[in-house]
């Protein structure tokens, strides 16, 4: 009876860890048709602030050049735009 259930266990975390393992796949190499790999996106959300209960501010990367947004309950506002990105390299 134990043994059983050790075999079913072993399983479970066998499945799970299949699935894990595909989900890391699809993100990193992409998924042709729904996903792109993570070196081929253009877009980005850099960074997030919480202001309010319901205001927040986003830095959203597009092609290297960073855009600072505010959105709140009455829509969304562009503060600054053509921020040169940083990058995560350090590259300009």
């Amino acid at each position: 009876m134990t043994i059983e259930i050790l075999r079913y266990v072993g399983a479970l975390l066998l499945v799970l860890a299949l699935i894990g393992a595909a989900g890391i796949a699809a993100r990193k190499w992409g998924v042709p048709g729904v996903t792109k790999s993570v070196e081929q996106k253009r877009l980005a959300v850099v960074e997030t602030l919480m202001i309010g209960p319901r205001q927040r501010l986003f830095i959203v990367r597009r092609d290297n050049v960073e855009h600072l947004i505010f959105t709140g309950p009455d829509g969304a506002c562009l503060v600054e735009n053509g921020i040169a990105s940083a990058g995560r390299n350090g590259v300009a």
